[in-house]
């Protein structure tokens, strides 16, 4: 007998089975607080430009900082600059910066796979953010190797106190500026706070989501990453998702001019500063290899959908008198052109210069007049004649001179 339905309560304790609540607080709090704001607290343009301003800070703080520098060693960077950027993505709210190396590095590793964290083979839902709702069993925990950061004691130290360093980078300073230089304390808390936190975190996981399922896969279908602008645009340059895969230690995201990535043009400044150094770039002969091997690829899957013809080597043959028989004592509407035999019976009447000059050449060879001795035909033309043909001229007796003397 099959159970009964299980109704929304029990629904709802399925689903909760695992879950860990911290992170599921964590998660959803500021997004209450968000939409509360939008209902109850006046948003100054002095507020919303310090929202700016922290959005791109701590966005960037994660894809120039976490990503591209201290995950995939795209590039070198000042002291300085490595301060600042761990300090914005500290403040993002995405956990220690050994923790997000862990998982991204493992992602990388693995994707795909049952050892990918956010694995895009589970569903959007998963990649974007159930992946850390639920709490993973520690044998599907990938090891990947972070001794390159886990011996630095910067990156130790803010590990151990990730949450109160946040307090301060992420809630308190934020909150703090506002209310003290322009009495906005309710707009720091509720925008440059936790609106803030909200969309740089729906932006990151965007990443691990929407740039697996939408776009194009540029240079590799193997996996699932796609390129897109629109993903690019909303993740500050990361959209370009399938080149970052293939070409994972690039400081680019973006290779094109006019593709939006200002994660790489922020590093490329910052290097004109000398702060960033040893950008890396893959060589563009091997990143054109991948582009131009992905549209051959979709180019074989379009050919393989098009009639082509008969092939040649099916195709019986004729000697040229065999061919001038067939027409003469069988009926047969055919002519040859460059050895090959096309019946144009049903096609004659499609002929743009009309019926009559495709049945002056019947029996005979019209390579000549189809190569411009009557009009030089088009690649169209060449087409279309694939799909007529019949058969191969083969050397034997040959009655071509007498038939073109007889022009």
């Amino acid at each position: 007998m099959s159970s009964a339905p299980e109704n929304w309560t029990q629904r709802l304790y399925r689903m909760s089975d695992g879950l860990d609540w911290s992170i599921a607080l964590f998660l959803l709090s500021p997004v209450v607080l968000m939409v509360y704001a939008f209902f109850a607290v006046s948003l100054q343009w002095k507020t919303l430009l310090w929202s700016i301003f922290l959005y791109f800070f701590t966005g960037l703080g994660i894809t120039a900082g976490y990503h591209r520098l201290f995950a995939h060693r795209a590039y070198e960077a000042a002291k300085p600059l490595q301060i600042l950027l761990l300090a914005g993505g500290t403040a993002a709210a995405e956990g220690s910066l050994l923790t997000w190396v862990r998982d991204h590095r493992a992602h990388h590793r693995y994707t795909d796979s049952d050892y990918d964290p956010y694995d895009a083979r589970k569903g959007f839902f998963y990649s974007h953010i159930g992946w850390l709702l639920w709490e993973r069993d520690q044998k599907s925990l990938a090891h990947v190797d972070i001794s390159d950061l886990s011996s630095n004691p910067l990156f130790i130290w803010q590990h151990k106190y990730y949450a109160r360093i946040f307090l301060v980078l992420g809630i308190i300073i934020p909150t703090v500026i506002p209310g003290l230089f322009w009495n906005d304390w309710a707009g720091g808390f509720f925008f440059a706070a936790m609106t803030r936190i909200v969309l740089v975190q729906q932006a990151t996981f965007c990443v691990n989501s929407l740039a697996h399922w939408f776009g194009e896969t540029t240079f590799d279908d193997r996996h699932t990453p796609r390129d897109h602008i629109f993903t690019a645009v909303i993740t500050l340059g990361e959209g370009y998702h399938n080149f970052h895969h293939e070409f994972p230690n690039d400081y680019r995201n973006a290779i094109g001019s006019f593709q939006y990535d200002p994660t790489k043009w922020l590093i490329w400044a910052m290097s004109r500063l000398g702060l960033a150094y040893n950008l890396k770039e893959f060589p563009l002969n091997d990143i054109n290899k991948g582009k131009v091997l992905m549209q051959q690829k979709k180019l074989e899957v379009l050919r393989s959908t098009i009639d082509w013809g008969k092939p040649l080597s099916l195709l019986p043959t004729y000697t040229f008198k065999q061919f001038v028989h067939e027409v003469e004592q069988n009926g047969k509407e055919w002519i040859v052109i460059e050895d090959r035999i096309y019946d144009v019976d049903q096609w004659q009447h499609e002929h743009p210069g009309g019926r009559a000059i495709v049945r002056s050449f019947l029996g005979r060879d019209a390579t000549h007049a189809f190569r411009g001795g009557v009009y030089d035909h088009s690649n169209a033309a060449a087409n279309r004649l694939d799909c007529l043909r019949v058969g191969l001229i083969v050397p034997g007796p040959d009655l071509r001179q007498a038939s073109n003397n007889n022009e």
